[in-house]
């Protein structure tokens, strides 16, 4: 079990909840980052008896120290593409990652995935979503068909494409199972959510995007499942809880008692089923076609989709332009088959010139 973690983004909604875990567990807090609220940064510090601090966001560079902290597992809990560097610098170390940073593995799968065997130091997903596949491939001899990653639909499921024009800020930030930051549940609203994380299963458990089926299942009960080569489904079922997925990941492969909600079969009553609407919805299919493309495609579409939401929290652009906006700018992007830590800040840059 993680005797010491490392947490980087300690004051976000996962940052919050792997503190809660961590004292339930007695887990020592080694070092955490924010990336500006100081006053919340401080308490933390105080509270749990972290060594080091760092506001990444005035010293960014910071957080890759932090991270290849000796011994430590990192958490990695920031939000966006600067989650990248500092999960390398980690697994170069040979620390193990707990990761909730989608954009780690969507911007530079294939390093990160490559440097984690290398350095014998694993990737453990945070996601729900993840962290179900994972559960539901142990102690098999992973002869995956399919995996079936659930999505809940967000809080505009069932809407039509022109019924997305009149969405508001405050509606597309109200989900309706999780409680989650700003720019996560924005991306569950488009979609987009799932399209990285497809990305991201690619990565994780070596599988290609035909392999990866979406389905809407709007009581984010079955948190996903696998299909193995017999026809046999193996699902991974649980309250809507990120304290779950974040301590397994830290007791990963033990499993610890939680003082969770449990989750009572008779009381929930019914699970429903959906297909994706991808006329409403096009941005999931737009990351089917970046995974497919492989390269620096994923990193494209990251860092569009991460410029356009930042537009529309801004106010400077309404929801349903947000993918109009990440399509036109992904589309522009050079593509190149290459992929390494340059061309990925090559990438990134070059999408401030397209937007």
């Amino acid at each position: 079990m993680t005797k010491q973690i490392v947490l980087l983004g300690s004051t976000g909604s996962i940052g919050i909840q792997t503190l809660d875990v961590a004292k339930t567990h007695n887990i020592k807090v080694k070092a955490l980052s924010a990336h500006s609220n100081a006053a919340l940064l401080a308490k933390q510090q105080k509270e749990f008896g972290a060594v080091q601090t760092c506001l990444s966001g005035e010293t960014p560079a910071k957080l890759c120290e932090l991270a290849a902290t000796p011994d430590c597992t990192v958490v990695n809990a920031v939000v966006g593409s600067a989650g990248l560097k500092p999960t390398l610098a980690a697994l170069r170390a040979g620390n193990p990652v707990a990761l909730a940073n989608k954009e780690t593995l969507v911007a530079g799968g294939e390093t990160v995935m490559e440097l984690s065997r290398q350095n014998n130091a694993p990737v453990i997903p945070i996601d729900s979503e993840h962290s179900a596949i994972m559960q539901c491939i142990n102690n098999t001899d992973n002869a995956i068909n399919k995996i079936i990653l659930t999505a809940s639909g967000g809080a505009f499921r069932g809407c039509t494409k022109a019924q997305l024009r009149a969405v508001t800020r405050e509606q597309a930030l109200s989900h309706p199972n999780w409680s989650m930051g700003a720019k996560i549940t924005v991306d569950s609203a488009t979609m987009m959510n799932k399209g990285l994380e497809l990305i991201e299963a690619i990565h994780l458990f070596g599988v290609n995007e035909s392999q990866i089926e979406v389905v809407v299942h709007p009581q984010s009960i079955i948190h996903s499942a696998v299909e193995f080569i017999d026809g046999s489904i193996i699902a991974q079922l649980g309250v809507p809880d990120m304290r779950l997925p974040i301590q397994y990941a830290l007791s990963y492969p033990k499993r610890l008692f939680s003082t969770a909600k449990r989750l009572s079969l008779t009381e929930l009553g019914t699970l429903t089923f959906e297909e994706p609407n991808n006329e409403a919805f096009p941005l999931l299919e737009l990351a089917r076609k970046a995974a497919n493309l492989g390269g620096n495609a994923p990193c494209a579409l990251n860092a569009a989709n991460e410029a356009a939401v930042r537009l529309f929290l801004d106010g400077e652009i309404a929801f349903y332009e947000i993918s109009e906006v990440v399509e036109r700018v992904f589309n522009k992007v050079e593509k190149t088959d290459e992929i390494g830590l340059d061309i990925i800040e090559k990438t990134e840059g070059d999408i401030k010139h397209c937007l």
